[in-house]
């Protein structure tokens, strides 16, 4: 089984930790192929930077011209999963709906504890579209941007415990999600401080990815994520 594992910005060793740990959750056999976009921003943390991240990672994952099993879109929050599953027949994976589905076999109640604030929003947003939002009790933001993540990770976990421990005791969250994925790998050290669960998106999407590709199962193409009709493009791709 091969799964392509695509972040969404243009940094690559985020890209390099990203498939470091969906490689440690991936069962014998699986082969993680790790992707950077082949353009975009150097993180994503608004609309504009999301909605290019999307049109980035389609036309990456089109660029691939080996075979595999299936795609994770490495964003939390992030724009164009819904491309796409039209664009493939085999399962798209996206980091905010695995993990916030698998956080909600673990506890009545998740909070995501993400970046900075203004990504609040857009997480909202996909949730409540992807039908998750009725048992998130919070989405809070650490105050730190994608980048600072990599920059320091003792004072990442740091801030994202500090969340976590008021989204229990303030929100009454059972569950915590990590809202990024640069913040893969950090799952365990928030644990060990929180004292709750914690779900890491990239891990989930990976372990969801290979049970979809065990069963057999590929994207519905009888309505909704139907393959694109034929269409006469100007100036795309661009030279």
């Amino acid at each position: 089984m091969r799964i392509l594992v695509v972040n969404v910005n243009t940094t690559q060793s985020m890209t390099d930790s990203i498939g470091r740990q969906a490689s440690a959750v991936a069962s014998p056999g699986t082969e993680i192929v790790a992707l950077t976009p082949l353009f975009g921003a150097d993180s994503c943390e608004g609309n504009y930077e999301s909605y290019l991240a999307a049109i980035a990672v389609m036309e990456t994952v089109r660029a691939y011209t080996e075979p595999f099993d299936a795609v994770i879109q490495a964003g939390y929050g992030e724009h164009g999963r819904e491309g796409l599953q039209e664009l493939l027949d085999v399962p798209v994976v996206d980091i905010t709906d695995a993990a916030a589905s698998t956080a909600m076999f673990l506890g009545h109640k998740y909070s995501v504890v993400t970046t900075l604030d203004r990504a609040v929003p857009l997480i909202e947003d996909r949730l409540e579209l992807g039908g998750l939002d009725a048992r998130c009790a919070s989405v809070r933001a650490s105050g730190l941007g994608v980048l600072e993540l990599e920059e320091d990770p003792a004072r990442a976990v740091a801030a994202i415990v500090d969340q976590a421990e008021q989204a229990v005791t303030q929100d009454k969250a059972e569950v915590i999600v990590l809202g990024c994925g640069g913040m893969a790998g950090l799952d365990a050290a928030v644990r060990e401080r929180a004292g709750v669960p914690v779900v890491d998106g990239v891990a989930a999407a990976v372990t969801i990815a290979e049970g979809l590709v065990r069963q057999g199962l590929t994207t519905s193409k009888v309505r909704t994520y139907a393959t694109p009709r034929p269409k006469k493009f100007k100036n795309w791709p661009p030279a």
